[in-house]
C-alpha cells in the first residue's frame, strides 16, 4: 500500500543547492508519515483474513501465509524507523529511500495477490466477498499514497487484485466470468480514478513548493529590510550624536560672545556700541532659535521623545512664558496676554510648553502691532488652547503647507526686514509634538486680520498649585549690589564673560572651575561667612560629573533654599524633569543677557531699577 510518488516534472527547476529537489523530498517524506497507518491497517487486514479462514483453511497454510506477512510487516516497520533516524539531506538519499519504499509496495502487493490466490477456493460466498472486498479496499487505500507515481500503482493494483480475477475466473462458470469482469472493470475505474487523485495531488504538491519558495524569498526580503532597517537606526542615531555634540560645543563660543558683549555695554555709554552690542544679542538669540528648532526636529523623527501625561493647571505653563515673551513683545510694542490660566487640562506639560512657546514665538515675530493673545477654555470634554495675534495673516491657499519642514509664508517679513526668518520649522515641531499627544491642531486666519491656532487637550483634575506666583513685567535694569552668586563652570570663555557680566550689575562672585573646587570652597568657608544668594551652574562639568552635583553640595553646607540655575548647551537628555524634581531653572545656551537678567530677577524677587 506504501510507497513514494514520482517527481514533479523539470525537477532542476526546483532543486536547491546541494542537489536536493524539493519535489522529490516532499513526496517520499509524505510517504513515510503515511507508513503507521498503512502497516496499522495490514495488521486489521492480517485479522479479517484470519477471522474468516481459520476454521476452513489448512493451518499449514495458515502458519505458513501468517509467518510471510509478519516478516514483510516487520521489515517495512524497521525500513521506517531507520528512514525517520536517518534525515536524509542529498537528492542520492531520497532517491535510495524512494527505492526502498517502492520495494516494500511490490512486496506487499504480491503477497495480497497470493493472499487472494490461496484463500478465495477454502471458502463459500461471505468468505468469498469478504476477501474481495479486503484486497479492493488496499488498492483504493493506496490511491493517496501511489497516485503521483502511476506505474507503481499500477503494478501494486496489478499484483493485489489480478490475481484474484484468474483465480475467479479459472472456475470456469460463466458466473465466474461476469464476476471476474466486473472486478476488473471496477479496479479500471479506480485506475482513472487513481489518475484524477494525482493531478489534483500534484497541482496541491506545486502549490506548496511554490508557497515554500515565496516564504523563503520573504525571509530573505525581511532580513534585507531588518538589515536596512537597523542601519537606518544607527544613521539616525548617529545625526542626533552629531547634532547634540556639535550644538553643545558651538553653544558654548556663543553663549560667551552674548556675555562679553553685555559686560562690553556696561562698560560703555556710548550709543554706537550699544548698537552693536544689541546686533550681537539678536545674532546669538536667532542661532539659539535655529539650533532649537534642529535639535528638536532631530529628536521627534528619532523617536527620542516621549510622552508622560499628568494633570496640572494651565497657568504654570502661562507664567513661564509671560517670564519667557515678555520683555521681547515689550520691546516690539506688543501687548502680551494670558487668559484661563486657571484651567486643569491633562497632558505633557513640557511638550504642551514646547508648542505654546513655538506658537507664541511666531505670533511675536510676526506681529507688528496690536496684541499676542495666549488663552484656555473648556468646550464640551475638551480643552481648547489658543494662540492669537493681529498680526498680517495667512492666505487659505498657504495654510496647507505652513507646516511642513522649511517652509514660510512668501512676504512674511517684509514689513521688518531686520528680523530674520528662521528656518521655518516652529510649526513642523508644533505638528509633530501635537500628534504625539494626540491633540488636534487646527489654523484659522484672515489676510489683514491675524491668525489662531487652536489645539485641543483632554480636562484634567485639580492638583495643588506649587508654582509661585510671577510679575507680570520683567525688570528691564536689574542691581546685585551686595548679592554673592556662585558660579560653577568649566569653560573659561564662558567663565570669565559671566564674571564680567554679573560684576558689571553690582554682585560679588565666587567662581570656580570644577565641583570639587566649588566644594572645597564651601566646606573652607567659617560659620558665619555669608550665604551664597544664588548658584550659576554649568550642567556638563569635568570628568563626567554635572552641576546638578555642586547645587546638591551646596545645598547640603548653606542650606536648602539656595535659588540655583543650571545654564546647559544639550537639549536632548530631559533635564526639565530634573529641574522640577531638584529645584532648580534651567536656560540653555547660549543665554541672552535680557534672558539671563530677567531669570536671576525672577530668582532672588529683585525689582528692576
Amino acid at each position: 500500500m506504501n510507497s513514494v510518488a514520482n517527481p514533479l516534472p523539470a525537477p532542476a527547476a526546483g532543486t536547491k543547492p546541494g542537489g536536493r529537489d524539493p519535489a522529490l523530498a516532499e513526496i517520499v517524506q509524505s510517504i513515510f508519515d503515511y507508513m503507521p497507518a498503512t502497516l496499522a491497517g495490514y495488521m486489521a487486514g492480517i485479522g479479517v483474513i484470519a477471522l474468516l479462514y481459520w476454521a476452513i483453511t489448512p493451518m499449514p497454510v495458515m502458519a505458513s501465509w501468517l509467518g510471510l506477512f509478519f516478516v514483510i510487516w516487520i521489515a517495512r516497520l524497521f525500513m521506517s524507523r531507520q528512514f525517520n533516524r536517518a534525515k536524509p539531506q542529498t537528492q542520492e538519499d531520497w532517491q535510495r529511500w524512494r527505492i526502498y519504499a517502492n520495494l516494500g509496495t511490490f512486496a506487499s502487493g504480491i503477497l495480497w495477490g497470493t493472499t487472494a490466490w490461496i484463500f478465495y477456493p477454502h471458502g463459500d460466498s461471505i468468505q468469498q466477498v469478504g476477501l474481495i472486498i479486503l484486497v479492493y479496499t488496499f488498492c483504493v487505500a493506496a490511491v493517496p499514497v501511489l497516485s503521483t507515481q502511476p506505474r507503481v500503482y499500477l503494478t501494486f493494483a496489478a499484483l493485489s487484485f489480478v490475481p484474484l480475477a484468474v483465480r475467479i475466473a479459472s472456475e470456469g462458470t460463466v458466473y465466474a466470468y461476469q464476476l471476474a469482469g466486473v472486478l476488473l472493470l471496477i479496479m479500471s475505474l479506480t485506475t482513472v480514478l487513481a489518475r484524477r487523485y494525482r493531478q489534483a495531488l500534484q497541482r496541491v504538491i506545486d502549490l506548496k513548493l511554490h508557497a515554500d519558495e515565496l516564504l523563503a524569498q520573504l525571509r530573505v526580503e525581511k532580513q534585507a529590510a531588518d538589515t536596512a532597517r537597523r542601519e537606518a537606526e544607527v544613521a539616525n542615531r548617529s545625526k542626533t550624536q552629531f547634532f547634540t555634540a556639535a550644538s553643545h560645543d558651538l553653544r558654548q563660543p556663543l553663549h560667551a560672545m552674548g556675555l562679553f558683549a553685555e559686560a562690553l555695554r556696561n562698560k560703555s555709554h556710548d550709543d554706537e556700541v550699544a548698537h552693536l552690542v544689541n546686533s550681537i544679542n539678536a545674532s546669538v538669540d536667532a542661532l539659539e532659535e535655529l539650533f532649537s528648532e534642529l535639535l528638536d526636529i532631530t529628536r521627534i523623527d528619532s523617536g527620542g521623545v516621549a510622552v508622560n501625561p499628568q494633570h496640572f493647571e494651565i497657568g504654570d505653563i502661562f507664567r513661564k512664558l509671560r517670564l519667557h515673551f515678555e520683555p521681547t513683545a515689550f520691546e516690539k510694542g506688543l501687548a502680551l496676554r494670558l487668559r484661563g490660566g486657571k484651567h486643569m487640562v491633562h497632558a505633557d506639560p513640557l511638550l504642551v510648553e514646547r508648542v505654546l512657546r513655538n506658537l507664541v514665538s511666531n505670533a511675536i515675530r510676526y506681529t507688528q502691532d496690536g496684541t499676542v493673545l495666549v488663552g484656555c477654555r473648556r468646550r464640551g470634554e475638551r480643552v481648547l488652547l489658543q494662540v492669537w495675534d493681529t498680526g498680517p495673516g495667512i492666505s487659505e491657499q498657504e495654510q496647507t503647507r505652513i507646516f511642513d519642514e522649511f517652509y514660510q509664508v512668501p512676504g512674511s517679513n517684509e514689513a521688518n526686514t531686520h528680523e530674520r526668518k528662521g528656518l521655518g520649522l516652529g510649526l513642523s515641531i508644533v505638528k509633530r509634538l501635537s500628534a504625539l499627544m494626540d491633540a488636534p491642531l487646527t489654523i484659522r486666519s484672515k489676510l489683514g486680520r491675524g491668525t489662531v491656532f487652536t489645539f485641543e487637550l483632554a480636562p484634567g483634575k485639580a492638583v495643588p498649585a506649587t508654582a509661585p506666583a510671577i510679575s507680570s513685567k520683567g525688570p528691564l535694569g536689574l542691581t546685585l549690589e551686595g548679592r554673592l552668586i556662585v558660579i560653577v563652570e568649566d569653560e573659561p570663555a564662558v567663565r570669565s564673560g559671566l564674571e564680567a557680566l554679573l560684576r558689571g550689575w553690582g554682585a560679588t562672585i565666587a567662581s570656580f572651575d570644577s565641583v570639587d573646587g566649588s566644594t572645597q570652597w564651601a566646606n573652607m568657608a567659617p560659620t558665619d561667612a555669608q550665604k551664597p544668594d544664588l548658584l550659576i551652574v554649568d550642567y556638563r562639568l569635568e570628568n563626567g560629573r554635572n552641576g546638578v552635583e555642586a547645587i546638591t553640595l551646596m545645598r547640603q553646607r548653606f542650606g536648602p533654599d539656595i535659588p540655583a540655575i543650571v545654564v546647559t548647551g544639550s537639549t536632548m537628555t530631559g533635564h526639565d524633569r530634573e529641574a522640577q524634581e531638584k529645584n532648580f531653572h534651567l536656560l540653555i545656551k547660549p543665554v541672552v543677557p535680557n534672558k539671563l537678567r530677567a531669570m536671576i530677577a525672577f530668582k532672588l524677587g529683585v525689582k528692576g531699577r
